[in-house]
């Protein structure tokens, strides 16, 4: 069975777009995975080019953790775990840095994306080695599929640059290459300005939040000015395209013929999605409010998997270390 390999980061409570792009189908693989053949990180070590108060970062910890197990994760079966609890993925990402090549490292997305939006003397090398600390996420467990969204693409094809590389200089197959795993359905999930849903651009919709949070955001979302006559066009409408991402079909064949016929106001449309997301995730968003409140019973189980995964990631290194001609770690 390939390993499969998935992290967010602890920037904030994940948003529908985390929940249907990654937590939702990476749980359908490791729940019915062999065991241990999953791992499943909070990546609090990435989050902090973004976020430099340390209190944030634990209390997003929580926030995640708890979405994870809101919504099933069988932490029985894989390897749930903090990634700062991991030391040996820092110092494999330390041995990439010295193999990979500086000029290519700049043309990653992440960096010039942000370079662009900011002064130069604000970018960390946080974020710019950004991608070799997701390389080591990734080879230390030589996990071969991992879901991302499609702008995680070019960071998987970096650290399938980088296995390839380190296996030709120490001529043997050390590091497997891993594949991007996208959800077609789910590859880019529209915010209230149709965007992509982020939480940097505050475009997001959060069915952990209160009913009343979340009914302002979904009213929110942007529409064009067409009157409550006009027929809708259910191919450009962002309401729709959120709409049939967690709807049932019928109801989706439902809701476009009310588009298409007219006399059905982009209002009546919110207030459908609002009702269809309370109900659908209604025993998730109850579980997720159970779950908060149980900050030690959390850390012990982020505790349990950072030890199951320590064992794993600790045989690994001392492997490559002997590659490299470096004492074993004790």
């Amino acid at each position: 069975m390939e390993k499969i390999l998935t992290g967010i980061r602890s920037t904030g409570t994940p948003h529908l777009g985390n929940i249907l792009g990654v937590i939702i189908p990476s749980i359908n693989i490791a729940n019915k995975n062999k065991k241990d053949s999953s791992f499943i990180f909070i990546a609090d070590l990435h989050s902090m080019i973004q976020i430099n108060n340390i209190k944030t970062i634990k209390n997003n910890i929580y926030q995640i953790a708890a979405a994870w197990l809101a919504f099933g994760l069988n932490t029985e079966n894989c390897f749930f775990y903090r990634q700062s609890d991991i030391s040996e993925v820092t110092e494999l990402a330390w041995y990439f840095s010295c193999f990979y090549p500086y000029q290519r490292l700049t043309l990653a997305h992440s960096f010039k994306n942000e370079i662009q939006k900011k002064n130069k003397e604000k970018i960390s090398l946080g974020l710019f080695s950004y991608p070799i600390l997701m390389a080591a996420d990734i080879l230390l467990y030589n996990a071969k599929i991992i879901p991302v969204g499609k702008d995680q693409l070019q960071h998987i094809e970096i650290a399938r640059r980088i296995a390839n590389s380190f296996n030709k200089k120490i001529g043997t197959k050390l590091f497997s290459l891993p594949n991007a795993f996208l959800q077609k359905k789910t590859m880019s999930v529209p915010g209230i300005d149709g965007e992509k849903m982020s939480k940097s651009k505050n475009n997001l919709i959060n069915i952990f939040s209160s009913d009343e949070i979340l009914k302002k955001q979904i009213m929110s979302i942007r529409t064009d000015n067409k009157s409550l006559k006009e027929k809708k066009n259910t191919e450009t409408d962002y309401i729709m395209s959120l709409y049939k991402l967690i709807a049932t079909s019928d109801k989706i064949v439902k809701m476009k013929e009310k588009y298409k016929k007219g006399g059905y106001g982009y209002n009546d449309a919110k207030i459908a999605l609002y009702e269809l997301i309370i109900s659908k995730f209604a025993i998730e968003r109850k579980k997720f409010f159970s779950f908060i409140k149980k900050e030690s019973l959390l850390d012990h189980i982020l505790f349990l998997g950072a030890k199951k995964a320590k064992k794993i990631a600790s045989e690994r290194l001392n492997k490559i270390r002997k590659y490299l001609k470096l004492n074993p770690l004790i």
